[in-house]
């Protein structure tokens, strides 16, 4: 099984790609906790991308597909894995072809998580965080006994900038410009899987799965 998750930030495509990974027995693997483990283990890929992370630039493609073949050639791999939010371009996607080629393999799925915007606003902007200890909330989900107040520490809790609304609606708008082309393209291959994400994470694992087992 070597698959794919997309969707829009706030969607659970990393919950459900690790929770779906810890199934089925095969690695979860994040394109930022790549990158992240690369510079700490100074592969090359991993320099190179360091350079670029010291200067808070964004690291090049070139760079990024180089950490991505370099963990899927990992005996780990042979059996199978789960991409978390990568690609995210048809070029990304394009090139990940590519090595999949040279690896002798090929994905099996797609799963793209479709939330409605509204929900995903509301998931989003009601996050909080603790100032002092750092511990997450949210408002409506997971709400502190005392508004504004950690129930650890008694520390202040606050909205992170990319958390406000405004903020949110303009990320949402990148991902769809982005990402439209791509989903186009799995849609052409027969390897796109939609799958609504609302409701209980193990609501969701469960439609995921019919989805993949379905279509073999």
């Amino acid at each position: 099984m070597r698959m794919i998750f997309v969707g829009p930030p706030g969607a659970g495509k990393g919950t459900q790609a690790k929770l779906l990974a810890e199934r089925c027995g095969v690695p979860h693997i994040s394109c930022g906790d790549l990158l992240r483990s690369a510079v700490k283990r100074k592969t090359a890929a991993g320099l190179q991308a360091k350079r670029y992370m010291d200067r808070g630039d964004l690291v090049p493609d070139a760079i990024i597909l180089g950490v991505v073949e370099e963990r899927l050639r990992e005996p780990d791999c042979a059996n199978g894995f789960i991409l978390d939010g990568f690609p995210r371009t048809l070029p990304q996607a394009e090139a990940l072809s590519d090595i999949l080629a040279r690896l002798g393999t090929g994905i099996s799925h797609v799963v793209s998580i479709k939330v409605p915007r509204e929900e995903l606003v509301k998931r989003m902007s009601g996050r909080r965080t603790c100032r002092e200890c750092g511990t997450p909330y949210h408002i409506i989900f997971d709400p502190p006994a005392n508004a504004g107040i950690c129930n650890k520490c008694n520390g202040e809790l606050y909205q992170r900038d990319d958390d406000e609304e405004d903020t949110i609606l303009a990320r949402l708008d990148v991902y769809e410009r982005n990402t439209a082309p791509l989903i186009e393209l799995y849609h052409r291959r027969g390897l796109l899987r939609e799958v609504d994400g609302v409701g209980g994470q193990v609501q969701v694992l469960g439609r995921i799965l019919a989805q993949v087992q379905k279509k073999g």
